[in-house]
């Protein structure tokens, strides 16, 4: 529905809702992305900055906004 708009999918490896984030991968067309944060859960990647993937989440934008 909302391709082709890029898309990142972020989720933690030990997160419940990681399936949440995986079904909507399957089901979204080009360009996407989904990067699992190791070791993470999913209130990790609200409050354990150190884990936040933020080059990830940079270099996701800094191809997608140039284009």
């Amino acid at each position: 529905m909302i391709s082709p708009r890029p898309a990142l999918l972020v989720a933690g490896e030990n997160a419940h809702s990681r399936y949440f984030s995986e079904a909507a991968y399957a089901k979204a067309a080009e360009p996407k992305e989904l990067y699992i944060v190791p070791k993470a859960t999913h209130v990790d990647l609200y409050d354990r900055v150190r884990l936040i993937p933020w080059d990830k989440l940079e270099s996701f934008f800094d191809r997608q906004l140039a284009k």
